[in-house]
């Protein structure tokens, strides 16, 4: 059995997690999650970066104790393994895991030969815990924090990273170090081929505030945040020698997953010092772009209505897990970095997984209750799942059953290459295809005309079933929630019997929390399963006012009134009028992938019909947020 270790940064803990975090989170598990359903060993490992100066500043600024204030945050941060449904198999501590200090020291004393102390005078930014030089500032600043870096000058340990220049670039031109995407890798090959200079791996303990490892036989020195944080990914590990030999030292996959801001860290740095303390590499580095928020890096030391807006279990608290990792999944590009807003994700949810994914289960398992009695057409015996639409293919359902049978290669190649959206795209593609069959094959006139003896029908809606089964198969690593309750609606009871039809994700425009909506009235038949008598399938009926969220939405103001009309008035049965005309079945126009620009996708859209049964809400445009990255692991290490 193959063992794969995926791995995400460790964040500093000088403020309460971001959405930005969250990203690198979801795609881990995401990753974890594919590749257990296809037998492999996974141990999915996170954590915190508890060590770092800018934690004792920001504690200081609190006027709280460090180790409260550390311990504060970094329960903020485990917290999200419940709130995002992550599957994290460990979650360590720098300062508190009594795995790590031991392990730091023995890594340390294993790069003895390329350590060495010298006087260091240079350009500090306490924000990126980091030495630039003064060409590598804008103005004279960080240009990822705006700050004007402290002159510090010191007596530091080094690392001799100018030794392995060449083992490295060696390591990644042959693939034995990948890093993706290709313009990340590009970007470290020219990094070493302008020269690599020692590096310090430690400070002065008083410049420390008395926070970090000391220096092993040097207790006027700590240990560099970088150096003591990239150290988690083996000491993780433990002491012995089984773990490590599973995890790391094997032939298995080790796979970090990490933010562009910390690249310099990860792709050259932390290799350096493997090489020198004599382990293998990574395997594989799989680096994603920023999120920001009007425009703006997202700051993790932001406060007040702007910070709650953006953390990610609140998030989770007011939409729910599904929510907020789909627009993780599906709206940000492999490459470029993506603009967030509560009012984009409520968007997203609400046209695919209400109105897209959610009408097309509750309409397939309405129609088999209502014209076959819950019986699953074709099926005399209780399966233990629903029959997989790729082995059955009604009259015109060729293009549905090709969907159904592609979708799992296309969505697996597309994670090999930590491409997300594409990922999503190619299982999104059956849910398109099975709406446009419903329009097509006038599913809800073949089961009238069943009762008269017609046999088709069953041959469609076993075909629909199908296909609602795989998406509850192929969604699991990237919507579990969501799709174990797909799964439950496609799959017959001990009787036989499908289970009664209910809504497998409500439509999200209604919830207010902490986005200031204006609501012009409340339904309380909203709440429940839509059970009107003018559509006795139970299909979720669309309301035609439209919901106007952000200026994102705005920009598409036409069409979705174009939209509206077509998809406002029902028929008795659930189905729109105007049902020949295909549901967006061509596809997301930011998931074309043959003609995706991936750096010009923040926060698109797809040809939206955001529909509420609630009236009209105007979402208020987002506070934008201090300019600062987000470092979805600020600080982290192996």
């Amino acid at each position: 059995m193959t063992a794969t270790y995926i791995t995400t940064t460790i964040p500093y803990v000088n403020a309460r997690p971001h959405i930005g975090h969250a990203l690198e989170f979801v795609q881990a598990d995401v990753l974890a999650r594919y590749r257990r359903a296809r037998g492999e060993d996974v141990r999915f490992q996170s954590g915190t970066d508890d060590n770092s100066l800018k934690n004792v500043l920001a504690a200081e600024a609190a006027g709280t104790p460090v180790r409260a204030f550390v311990d504060r945050n970094a329960g903020a941060f485990a917290a999200l393994g419940g709130a995002l449904s992550l599957t994290v198999d460990d979650f360590i501590r720098t300062s508190r895991d009594p795995r790590h200090r031991p392990g730091v020291e023995r890594f340390w004393r294993a790069c003895a030969r390329d350590l060495y102390r010298r006087r260091y005078e240079g350009l500090y930014c306490t924000g990126c815990e980091q030495f630039y030089t003064p060409a590598e500032l804008r103005d004279g600043r960080c240009r990822d924090h705006g700050t004007v870096p402290q002159q510090v000058s010191e007596q530091n340990w080094f690392f001799r990273l100018s030794r392995y220049a060449a083992p490295l670039r060696a390591a990644i031109t042959s693939g034995e170090l990948r890093i993706e995407p290709a313009g990340r890798r590009n970007e470290v090959l020219a990094f070493i081929d302008a020269g690599l200079e020692d590096f310090s791996v430690s400070r002065p303990a008083g410049r420390a505030g008395g926070w970090g490892i000391p220096v092993p036989g040097d207790p006027g020195q700590v240990i560099y945040v970088w150096f003591d944080a990239l150290c988690s990914y083996v000491t993780a590990l433990g002491p012995g020698e089984e773990d490590c030999r599973r995890w790391w030292a094997g032939p298995g996959n080790r796979i970090h997953l990490l933010g562009k801001g910390v690249l310099r860290f990860h792709a050259v740095y932390w290799p350096a010092m493997l090489l020198s303390s004599g382990q293998p590499l990574p395997t594989a580095l799989s680096v994603h772009d920023y999120l920001t928020a009007g425009g703006r890096k997202i700051s993790k030391s932001a406060a007040g209505p702007e910070a709650a807006a953006l953390e990610p279990a609140g998030l989770a608290a007011a939409y729910g897990a599904d929510a907020v990792r789909w627009w993780l999944l599906r709206e940000v590009p492999r490459v470029g970095d993506a603009d967030f807003t509560a009012g984009r994700l409520v968007a997203r949810a609400d046209d695919e997984l209400a109105n897209g994914l959610g009408n097309l289960v509750n309409r397939v398992v309405a129609m088999i209750g209502r014209y076959r009695g819950g019986r699953v057409p074709g099926v005399t015996a209780a399966p233990a799942v629903a029959p997989d639409a790729a082995l059955a293919v009604a009259p015109g359902g060729g293009r549905l059953a090709a969907a159904c049978r592609e979708a799992n290669a296309a969505a697996g190649a597309a994670l090999e290459d930590f491409d997300f959206r594409r990922a999503t795209a190619a299982i999104w593609r059956i849910v398109d295809e099975a709406n446009a069959y419903v329009n097509r094959a006038r599913t809800w006139e073949l089961a009238r005309a069943g009762r008269e003896g017609v046999e088709q029908p069953d041959a469609v809606l076993a075909q629909l079933l199908g296909a609602c089964s795989v998406l509850g198969r192929e969604l699991a690593p990237f919507l579990p929630d969501l799709a174990a309750r797909v799964a439950a609606q496609c799959t017959p009871g001990a009787d036989g019997r499908l289970p009664p039809p209910r809504p497998v994700f409500r439509r999200l425009s209604a919830a207010a929390a902490g986005l200031g909506v204006e609501q012009a009235e409340e339904e309380e038949e909203y709440q429940r399963t839509d059970d009107r008598p003018d559509d006795p399938d139970g299909v979720e009926a669309v309301d035609a006012q439209r919901v106007v969220l952000d200026q994102v939405l705005q920009e598409a103001a036409h069409e979705r009134a174009h939209d509206a009309q077509q998809d406002g008035a029902e028929q008795p049965d659930g189905v729109a009028a105007g049902d020949e005309e295909p549901r967006d079945s061509a596809g997301d126009e930011a998931d074309d992938d043959q003609n995706d620009n991936e750096s010009n996708h923040a926060g698109k859209l797809p040809r939206s019909r955001v529909l509420c049964v609630l009236g009209r809400i105007v979402m208020e445009k987002a506070v934008p947020s201090r300019p600062a990255r987000v470092r979805a692991g600020c600080g982290t290490g192996g």
